[in-house]
């Protein structure tokens, strides 16, 4: 029996698992052995729109320039745009034909002015044979074809997602008198379609971000061995960054934060310029993009490579908060409920410590004085956007939609019965945290506030040079449980790497195919060692 490409090395993996580690294999194919699964992404769209009839359109980032400059803007693919198509270069655009089943990219011409400055760009042939569509047509045609499709297909609608992103047909009010129905754009529908097929992740996707995990993962490693010899978050933060563009990871899924000391209470600090002097701990929340699928990983850590008692206390707390959330992650499980699991852990913690005193844990949970330890949610859903859409309900949602931060001033009863849970297939942060922010606890938590009576000034004190810690992993919910897709160093690991008694590169333990674009080349293959539960 005739096997494809992608069988072929998971066989040889299996199979030569025993031998070294690493091993090289190169195949040779016409067109890329795994392409973007487009076709089927679109198909799900549809699926979730509800309609047999009916043309998907969407443009892709366009060029454009720096205001009062000729320099242009970063450019950055459009998620919803990357989603049905796999295209990653500006000016294009996409159909999809719901009836007819037929995906058409649209792509730029070339300019012969501007390939001496910016290079030929794409070929019709050469996306036709490395993306998953039907069809590539030059984008000069799109217009053309939208009001063909109107005209022949009396009363079906184009589904977009914003206003501003309507097709620009030439001869609109022509098309609008023809038809029985002025309104041929229907623009509430599709993104709601698109965020729900967004929310879980085929293989292809979860490929990409497990690949992005084990660069970030190869980067964080980077930062703990150099760290005994850095002065400042600059430092931290660059270190970071070489190491993810040197593996061909050029972009970052969000900023990177290198909080150090108070710095990290603050908790989208990017200021990442401040001296590590005096400090005790580093919280670094950063994550790279692999062919724009994200990371999201934090790591909390000391600077001397040893921490002092009130750290090593919160981080405790911090790890026995995360390890008891990943443990119970398992289709059917609703997110909120490892949330209040993880408020719960922090404010027994937190009794045991001293540092909240005066009531019950269950008093203290329905004042909500742990908010001023633990502001932010458990965590979100993870993909194209670090922060990847929800569909229907919001991930941290009960019952009718009622969001987590009011259910958090008060007795949550019956929370197991309202959603419907976790589902295979998606991907989760798990990233619980305690922070010492001197401003909110003397403020919307100080003397005067009624969470006072729950918290012990005298206690605290001790632990405000902490700042902060937080810990964060990128969670696969499988059928049966859950995949821990980051393989960055946490916990004792990560204290003998800083003390230098382990050095070793353990950030890419996973079964990586190289891009599209190389012609259906693999160039590594990595046996695959995480622990699936």
């Amino acid at each position: 029996m005739a096997l494809d490409a992608t069988e072929l090395t998971r066989r040889l993996a299996e199979e030569l698992s025993y031998m070294e580690n690493s091993y090289w294999i190169h195949l040779q194919a016409p067109s890329p052995i795994e392409k973007y699964p487009a076709k089927q992404h679109a198909r799900s769209v549809a699926c979730y729109l509800g309609v047999h009839e009916g043309l998907i359109y969407l443009a892709g980032q366009q060029t454009a320039f720096l205001e009062d400059s000729d320099q242009p803007r970063p450019f950055r693919q459009r998620r919803y745009f990357y989603y049905i198509t796999g295209v990653d270069f500006p000016d294009c655009f996409v159909t999809y034909n719901i009836g007819q089943d037929v995906l058409t990219l649209y792509i730029p011409p070339v300019n012969p002015r501007t390939i001496i400055w910016n290079g030929r760009g794409h070929s019709i042939d050469e996306c036709e044979e490395r993306y998953d569509v039907d069809a590539v047509r030059l984008s000069t045609s799109v217009d053309y074809d939208i009001q063909s499709y109107i005209n022949n297909n009396e009363g079906n609608k184009i589904y977009v997602l914003h206003p501003n992103q309507k097709p620009h047909l030439r001869n609109s009010h022509t098309l609008y008198n023809t038809q029985p129905k002025k309104n041929i754009f229907d623009i509430g529908r599709l993104r709601k379609a698109m965020d729900n097929a967004r929310v879980r992740k085929c293989p292809h996707e979860i490929r990409l971000i497990r690949h992005a995990n084990a660069v970030t993962a190869s980067a964080h490693r980077s930062v703990l061995l150099a760290l005994r010899t850095l002065d400042n978050e600059a430092q931290v933060q660059a270190i970071f960054l070489d190491t993810c563009i040197a593996k061909n990871a050029r972009y970052q899924a969000y900023e990177v934060i290198a909080a150090s000391g108070k710095n990290a209470s603050i908790l989208h600090y990017v200021g990442n310029d401040q001296s590590l002097r005096g400090k005790q701990l580093v919280c670094l929340d950063a994550g790279c993009e692999w062919d724009c699928y994200a990371s999201d990983v934090t790591r909390t850590f000391p600077i001397s490579g040893r921490w002092s008692r009130e750290a090593k206390e919160i981080y405790d707390l911090v790890q026995e908060m995360q390890s008891a959330c990943i443990g119970r992650v398992r289709p059917g499980v609703r997110f909120l409920d490892l949330h209040i699991l993880a408020h719960q852990i922090a404010i027994k913690g937190l009794l045991r410590l001293g540092i909240l005193h005066g009531g019950t844990e269950r008093e203290i949970y329905r004042a909500g004085t742990s908010m001023a330890f633990f502001p932010h949610g458990l965590g979100h859903h993870l993909g194209l956007e670090v922060h990847d859409p929800s569909g229907d309900e919001p991930l941290m949602s009960a019952e009718d939609g009622e969001p987590w931060h009011d259910l958090q001033l008060k007795e949550v009863k019956g929370v197991s019965q309202s959603r419907k849970g976790l589902e295979e297939g998606m991907v989760v942060t798990i990233e619980p945290g305690i922070y010492f922010s001197e401003y909110s606890l003397s403020h919307e938590f100080g003397p005067s506030s009624p969470h006072s009576r729950y918290i012990n000034p005298i206690v605290l004190q001790r632990y405000l040079a902490v700042g902060g810690v937080r810990i964060e992993d990128d969670i696969l919910v499988t059928a049966n449980g859950y995949e821990n897709l980051t393989t960055a160093p946490k916990g004792e690991e990560m204290l003998r790497i800083i003390l230098g008694e382990d050095i070793g590169d353990k950030g890419e333990d996973t079964l990586v195919l190289s891009r599209g674009g190389t012609g259906g080349r693999i160039d590594r293959i990595t046996t695959e060692k995480n622990t699936r539960l």
